[in-house]
């Protein structure tokens, strides 16, 4: 069985990594099944570092498309038009594709009109906001697909909702939670750290901070909603930096953010917010699995909070995966300062919620989609 693994951007070489290993490791088992990875950018990619790979242990892509583009509608037919030529090329049986980018529904239109196998790896999510353009590549994916892997309960429901027949539909778990399996005990703890917390001499600190976790809080921050907003990014801002007190608050973030951030400050950054250049994979998981709490907007980081139990806010109305809500150590705050502020509260005094790890996050997904498509390929 020959298995096309097709990836739009960085996140999803992290989604995708452990059904790269769980195919290896089946292939040198002896069983006939085989995976391309292919990428829709450029080898060259500058988000696509060397040890992006050496963390995950996976290899790098074996076919890059070489679109590189910021129009969406142009993005979208030049992945369609190379991902064609690559078919043609290339004996395939089903096609892989995860999350919800442009790229990813083009390779799912090109794979439906060549007639073959498509899968989708976390379908049945969505904002239900038909206004975002991820929301209509999500419904596009999940209506092409062959195969719709959900990651829990609430995805389901949304799949059979419209339309998707029962026997399309398998609750194969997070897929992420995987990874935090496979390399929790290869997560590195950020040298900067050090630095960072022995600044800090509150007596709400301990004084052994170099051997201690709990000892700050995460933020990240991406979506460009929240960095356009420039008035009411300031106000969250100083949400964050009242209630945190004196704990630090260590944000590895990238250019834009950074740049925004001084901007409605006008340079005079509080004293408890550290900036700090974006981690590789391992040291990040380290980082944010030893908080006191995360502060983000990303989905990715709230579920992997949620299966480490630690406080997390998401700033955001939603949440493609709502057990980390209902289960699991997340909560929603939208774009509220207010609501950011006294959930920042809680977070440091401790008084957050119970939460538990949602139904099949085992780290065990990866192992599950295999065995489906072998399945399922069997009967066609």
């Amino acid at each position: 069985m020959n298995i096309c693994i097709f990836t739009g951007a960085r996140p999803n070489f992290i989604k995708v990594a452990p059904l790269l290993r769980v195919i290896k490791a089946a292939e040198e088992g002896g069983r006939d099944i085989h995976f391309d990875l292919v990428f829709a950018g450029r080898s060259d990619d500058p988000t696509l570092e060397s040890s992006l790979f050496d963390d995950l242990q996976i290899p790098r892509p074996d076919v890059c498309l070489g679109v590189n583009c910021v129009n969406l509608n142009e993005l979208t037919g030049q992945v369609m038009s190379q991902f064609e030529i690559y078919l043609q090329h290339h004996a395939t049986d089903a096609v892989v594709v995860v999350d919800d980018l442009a790229s990813t529904m083009a390779a799912a239109i090109v794979t439906k009109k060549q007639g073959i196998l498509l899968a989708h790896i976390a379908a049945g999510t969505r904002s239900f906001d038909i206004t975002m353009p991820k929301e209509i590549n999500r419904l596009v994916i999940d209506g092409l697909s062959d195969i719709l892997f959900t990651a829990g309960i609430s995805n389901n429901s949304i799949a059979n909702k419209e339309g998707a027949e029962l026997s399309k539909v398998y609750m194969v778990g997070n897929i992420l939670i995987d990874n935090i399996r496979y390399n929790q005990s290869r997560f590195v703890r950020p040298v900067v750290l050090d630095t960072i917390l022995s600044s800090h001499s509150s007596p709400s600190l301990d004084s052994r901070l170099s051997t201690l976790d709990k000892q700050y809080l995460v933020f990240t921050l991406n979506r460009k909603v929240l960095i356009a907003n420039r008035d009411n990014l300031k106000q969250m801002l100083l949400a964050i930096q009242h209630s945190a007190g004196s704990m630090p608050v260590i944000a590895p973030l990238r250019q834009n953010a950074v740049e925004a951030i001084e901007e409605v400050f006008c340079g005079a950054i509080p004293d408890n917010f550290h900036f700090v250049a974006p981690m590789n994979y391992l040291e990040f998981s380290w980082l944010t699995s030893h908080a006191c709490g995360i502060i983000t907007d990303s989905g990715n980081v709230a579920e992997e909070a949620t299966f480490h139990s630690v406080p997390c806010i998401t700033l955001n109305s939603y949440t493609e995966h709502i057990e980390t809500v209902k289960v699991g150590s997340n909560v929603l705050v939208g774009e509220d300062p207010s609501q950011l502020a006294e959930a920042v509260e809680k977070m440091v005094t401790h008084q957050w919620k119970q939460s538990a790890i949602p139904d099949r996050w085992d780290g065990r997904t990866a192992e599950r989609i295999v065995q489906t498509l072998i399945e399922v390929h069997s009967r066609h």
